[in-house]
């Protein structure tokens, strides 16, 4: 497992039965995790703000104490944008900031011009630091919400000068036209969701839809590629899933390294909660 150490402006403070209490920059929040079935203490006290599950599915946020609608934090050189979300997320998973280390690292090491695609780019913390490391970067969202927040998180870390294009669109069309296009790509990331719908309302399932994009995926990436990232959150995927994906799509052209990773974040109290599973091609 690989566990983040090294995010100053965010941590778990304890966790127990269900629920976490985390540290974003100055302000407590109090969010649900369904990993977390063990009983300790946890000082929701502190807390902020609170999501509360509906039993009858999504949630609402309680406000206990004075919060800004938005606020940054830092990871490193990196700043991202803080909001609370309708369904208890903030915009930012944490844990990536394992994976964010591993493209800055491969950019700067590479010592060559890199154009990488960010498919369900979300919130776009891989596409500033991406840019940050010297790439130019393609980020394409079927939200347009979420791709307006890119926007903001590379504008907050003072990269908006750099090469990114932002796209609202779905991610398989999308793929396909580049396919027509002929463009190609040094290192694909992709976080997609479980269960979602393009910009057209177009249906996306990730047991039936991943494999397929993947092999796509294939056919625009560089004849030298850097990296490809897949992650995971919520999905009844295993790594060794997305890492046969990889070997028989990526793997099955270029030589390299293909291997999986679970995430995970230490909290102050020393256990460490999972936070997802991703799977990695590197040159």
């Amino acid at each position: 497992m690989l566990v983040v150490n090294n995010f100053k402006d965010y941590e778990i403070i304890s966790m127990s039965e269900g629920e976490k209490l985390e540290k974003w920059g100055n302000y407590y929040l109090l969010r649900p995790d369904p990993e977390i079935i063990w009983k300790d203490k946890l000082n929701k006290s502190l807390a902020h703000a609170h999501y509360y599950r509906s039993n009858k599915g999504g949630g609402h946020w309680e406000i206990y104490k004075k919060l800004p609608d938005r606020w940054t934090i830092n990871y490193n050189d990196l700043t991202f944008n803080v909001k609370l979300m309708g369904f208890k997320h903030t915009g930012i998973f944490p844990e990536q900031s394992i994976n964010w280390d591993f493209m800055i690292k491969k950019i700067k090491e590479s010592k060559r011009d890199i154009k990488v695609l960010n498919l369900f780019a979300y919130t776009g913390c891989a596409t500033v630091a991406c840019l940050s490391a010297g790439a130019s970067v393609v980020h394409v969202d079927s939200s347009r919400g979420m791709v307006d927040w890119a926007k903001e998180n590379v504008k907050s870390s003072n990269l908006e000068d750099k090469p990114v294009r932002f796209l609202v669109d779905d991610v398989v069309k999308f793929v396909k036209r580049e396919i027509r296009r002929g463009n190609k790509y040094d290192a694909i990331i992709m976080d997609p969701p479980s269960y979602g719908r393009g910009s057209n309302n177009e249906v996306w399932d990730i047991e039936k839809d991943l494999y397929n994009l993947v092999e796509l995926c294939t056919q625009i990436l560089s004849d030298d590629p850097l990296f490809f990232i897949i992650n995971s959150y919520t999905a009844n995927l295993s790594g060794i899933v997305m890492e046969n994906i990889l070997k028989l799509t990526v793997g099955s052209i270029y030589t390299g390294k293909i291997y999986y990773e679970e995430l995970g974040i230490k909290s102050n109290n020393g256990l460490v909660l999972p936070c997802g599973v991703c799977a990695r091609y590197e040159k």
